[in-house]
């Protein structure tokens, strides 16, 4: 009897530990005991050494100054401090940001706007991309701080960020993006993209969970969001992760010397399983952009079916995939319908009652070809089965044998 194959597929909401960065975490945890704010002595100093070197690792990875990085606990945090922390500095702006965008990113607008702050949410075209034009008319009238992701981790889209970067700016606004999803899987150079503040996170570039940083364009104004000490020019107090932030930096490292190679294989990774899943599966239905995209991102929804049942028999069959964000999926909704719709795809107009039931595959550098054979020798039939346990299907059927009399 031969085991269990296991394949990963939900690389947007966390990725495998690169051995490189386990290495680099392992030599801090194993050699090194001070504290970066320690100069005294050579354990602290030794300490600071790996903090800045990472740091301008990170800073070489999306081409930026080293002393414009703030390393944080996360995206979360780190999306938090670049909207709050640039709203409490800047009083005469407003916010603006998209209907798709991460929960640390809409919590926050909904609380921005009941203290009296203009706020604005925009919604995305059909196919997830950003509306230029409303975007435009939006600013037009008065100076936000816009806050608009690179890429969508549930379906995939990539925004023209260069692009809504220059209507910001000729609007006299300035942009956040969270760049979580697109990391490591593009290139991030901020001259080109022309970005205010950037949100990374190293759990999703296979790097160690629980660190994250913040890029603050030089002469950008933000304020910390809690009080303590001097570390991170007083924008971030609290003693550094060192060992997280040794990972980080080799992840970023190791994301600039692999991108090409690692893009080319993603997109043929999702060229294979986008296709076999059109080919194989009926009623199918991909949601966000064909080609202004994630390399080796596909998601998509079969109708008749139930999403959340398609996902618990894909993991039973050992593949793991995902439906909606981590961070949506165990929400406690205040309101009971909320929790019947991913907003996202809401957002794009998918049919309310089958929103909860998308899945998405997420692939990473560890992915293979053999993994996607495995994957279609699976769904399929999973797909027929519960084609024939559906109510809905059943109806269509006795339709079409109606329409054929």
């Amino acid at each position: 009897m031969t085991d269990k194959k296991f394949v990963y597929f939900d690389n947007i909401n966390n990725t495998q530990v690169a051995p490189e960065v386990i290495k680099a975490i392992n030599n801090v945890l194993e050699s090194n005991p001070g504290n970066p704010a320690s100069h005294v002595h050579s354990a602290g100093v030794n300490a600071g050494i790996i903090v800045e070197e990472s740091r301008s690792k990170i800073a070489d990875f999306i081409n930026c100054d080293p002393k414009d990085i703030i390393f944080t606990s996360g995206a979360t945090e780190s999306n938090n401090l670049a909207i709050q922390g640039y709203l409490h500095a800047n009083p005469d702006f407003g916010f603006v940001t998209t209907n798709i965008e991460h929960f640390s990113i809409l919590n926050q607008a909904r609380k921005i706007k009941m203290t009296g702050r203009s706020v604005d949410i925009l919604p995305v075209n059909i196919d997830g991309t950003v509306n230029l034009n409303l975007l435009d008319s939006f600013l037009s009238s008065a100076p936000a701080l816009v806050s608009i992701s690179i890429a969508n981790p549930e379906i995939g889209v990539i925004h023209e960020i260069e692009t809504i970067s220059e209507i910001c700016h000729k609007n006299g606004s300035f942009i956040h993006c969270d760049a979580t999803a697109a990391a490591g899987l593009m290139e991030l150079n901020i001259i080109e993209l022309d970005i205010d503040l950037l949100t990374l996170s190293a759990h999703n570039m296979h790097g160690p969970t629980g660190v994250g940083a913040l890029y603050v364009k030089e002469n950008i104004k933000i304020a910390p969001l809690f009080e303590g000490g001097n570390q991170e020019k007083g924008l971030r107090p609290g003693t550094e992760n060192l060992s997280g932030i040794a990972g980080f930096g080799e992840a970023c490292a190791l994301a600039k010397k692999e991108l090409p190679g690692r893009v080319e294989h993603l997109k043929k990774i999702g060229e294979k399983l986008w296709n076999g899943i059109s080919d194989n599966v009926p009623f199918i239905n991909f949601t966000g952009h064909p080609e202004k995209r994630l390399p080796g991102h596909v998601s998509f929804w079969v109708k008749h079916i139930e999403g959340e049942s398609l996902l618990l028999l894909l993991s039973m069959n050992g593949i793991m995939v995902s439906s909606g964000s981590a961070c949506s999926s165990n929400l406690k909704a205040k309101d009971e319908d909320e929790l019947k719709a991913s907003h996202v795809l809401t957002a794009v107009g998918v049919p309310s009652d089958i929103c909860a039931g998308s899945i998405t595959f997420s692939s990473s550098k560890y992915n293979s070809f053999e993994d996607v054979d495995h994957v279609m020798s699976v769904l399929p039939g999973l797909v027929e089965r519960l084609l024939s346990m559906s109510p809905s299907y059943e109806d269509y059927i006795k339709s079409q044998e109606t329409s054929n009399e």
